[in-house]
C-alpha cells in the first residue's frame, strides 16, 4: 500500500490516533503530543501536523509549532519548528527523504521562512553529515538542551541507590529520617508551585514561565496520567516541588522550583527519589534529568565556570545521581527565504 501524505491546519483532529502513533513510535517523546501543541498554542504559537500514512495508519509525522513573525510585507510569515522530531524511521533513508520532502512542501505553504527541527537522535559526525546532505545547517541556538542524563529506573531500590554518589545516597535517607514527605499534588497545590518558581527564580536569577503556564500543562498532561505535581513537605510546609511527565516506558524531569527555607532538610534529592518511584509505577524503565551543559556532553571532564551560571548550576545536583550522559544531534535549520529567516534571528524570533 502506497504512503499518503496528509496534514491537519485545524486545532481540532482526531488526537487519540496522534497521541497513539506518538506515544508507539520508536521516538516517542511528550513534546510531540496533541497536549504539547495545545500548550503552546495558549503562549503565541500555532500547532498544526503533517505525516505519511499507509492506509488508516500513521507511518511518520511531525507536530509543527509555527510562530509568526512581524509583517516584513503584506504576507503572514513565521517560523516552523518541531521539538523531538519528525517521527520517523531515521534507518530508512527513503522514508526520511519522503518526510523532509512533504515538510518542506506544508512549510512553504504555510509562509514558513525556516524550519528548525531538534530530533532525539544521537549526536554523530554520520548522522550530521546525514542532515547536512539533506539541505539542514546546524542551527546557531537550541531550544531543547541537547545533553541530558538518563537514569536507569528498571532496577531494584538499592540498585539505584547504588549508582548515586554517596553523599547523594545519604541526602535521600536524610531527608526522610528529617521527616520530609513527599506527596502527588493535586490541581489546589498548582498556585503552591508557582510560589516556589518565583522563589527559586528571585534566589538564582534566572526567567521562568508564568504560574498560569504551568497550570496549563498539568491540567493537559496530568488528567491523562501522563504527568505528575509531586511536593515535598515538613511539617505542612511546601518546601519543594517538581513536575514529572511519562511516556512510552521513559519518564522526563520538566520543572523543578525550591523555596528559601528547609533547604538543610534535602528536599531535592526527596523529589527526585519519589520521581523514580513515580516513573517505575508507571511503566517506565528510563528517567531524563532533562537537561545538562552541553560542554559536559563533548568532554565529561569540562570546567563550570566561577561563578556557575545556566545548567551548570544544576549540573552538580545532577550528576550526583549517576546515569548516563546522552549526546543529542541538536537543532538544524532548513531556510526557505533566508533574507527573512536573518532579519528574524536577529530580531530574536529564531
Amino acid at each position: 500500500m502506497a504512503l499518503q501524505s496528509v496534514h491537519s491546519l485545524q486545532p481540532t483532529w482526531d488526537e487519540q490516533a496522534w497521541d497513539t502513533f506518538v506515544a508507539t513510535h520508536a521516538y516517542a517523546h511528550p513534546l510531540q503530543l496533541h497536549a504539547w501543541g495545545t500548550l503552546k498554542r495558549a503562549w503565541g504559537w500555532r500547532d498544526v501536523r503533517w505525516g505519511l500514512k499507509e492506509g488508516a495508519q500513521w507511518v511518520a509525522g511531525a507536530q509543527i509549532l509555527l510562530r509568526p513573525l512581524p509583517r516584513f510585507s503584506l504576507l503572514p510569515f513565521s517560523i516552523a519548528y518541531i521539538p523531538k522530531g519528525p517521527l520517523c524511521d531515521w534507518s530508512d533513508p527513503q522514508q526520511v527523504q519522503q518526510v523532509f520532502a512533504g515538510l518542506h512542501r506544508f512549510c512553504r505553504q504555510l509562509k514558513a521562512v525556516m524550519l528548525r527541527i531538534e530530533p532525539e537522535w544521537p549526536d554523530s559526525l554520520a548522522h550530521a553529515t546525514f542532515l547536512r546532505d539533506a539541505g539542514f545547517v546546524p542551527s546557531q541556538i537550541t531550544v531543547q538542551p541537547r545533553t541530558t542524563v538518563w537514569l536507569d529506573v528498571a532496577a531494584d531500590d538499592e540498585a539505584i541507590l547504588g549508582n548515586m554518589k554517596q553523599k547523594w545516597r545519604y541526602n535521600v535517607r536524610l531527608a526522610a529520617r528529617k521527616g520530609v514527605q513527599v506527596r502527588l499534588g493535586t490541581a489546589t497545590d498548582l498556585p503552591v508551585f508557582g510560589r516556589l518558581m518565583q522563589e527559586t527564580s528571585q534566589r538564582n536569577a534566572f526567567g521562568v514561565h508564568p504560574p498560569a503556564y504551568y497550570e496549563q500543562f498539568w491540567r493537559l498532561f496530568a488528567p491523562a496520567d501522563r504527568a505528575a505535581l509531586l511536593i515535598a513537605e515538613h511539617e505542612g510546609a511546601a518546601l519543594a516541588a517538581i513536575m514529572v511527565a511519562q511516556l512510552a516506558g521513559k519518564a522526563y524531569y520538566f520543572y523543578g522550583a525550591s523555596g528559601n527555607s528547609g533547604r538543610n532538610l534535602m528536599p531535592n534529592h526527596a523529589l527526585q527519589w519519589a520521581a523514580m518511584q513515580w516513573a517505575k509505577a508507571h511503566g517506565c524503565s528510563r528517567y531524563d534529568l532533562w537537561g545538562i551543559p552541553d560542554a559536559v556532553g563533548i568532554d565529561a571532564e569540562a570546567t563550570p565556570p566561577d561563578p556557575a551560571t545556566g545548567l551548570w548550576g544544576v549540573w552538580r545536583f545532577k550528576q550526583g545521581f549517576g546515569g548516563e550522559v546522552v549526546r543529542y544531534v541538536g537543532a538544524w535549520d532548513r531556510y526557505y527565504v533566508p533574507g527573512l529567516a536573518t532579519v528574524a534571528r536577529r530580531l530574536g524570533f529564531a
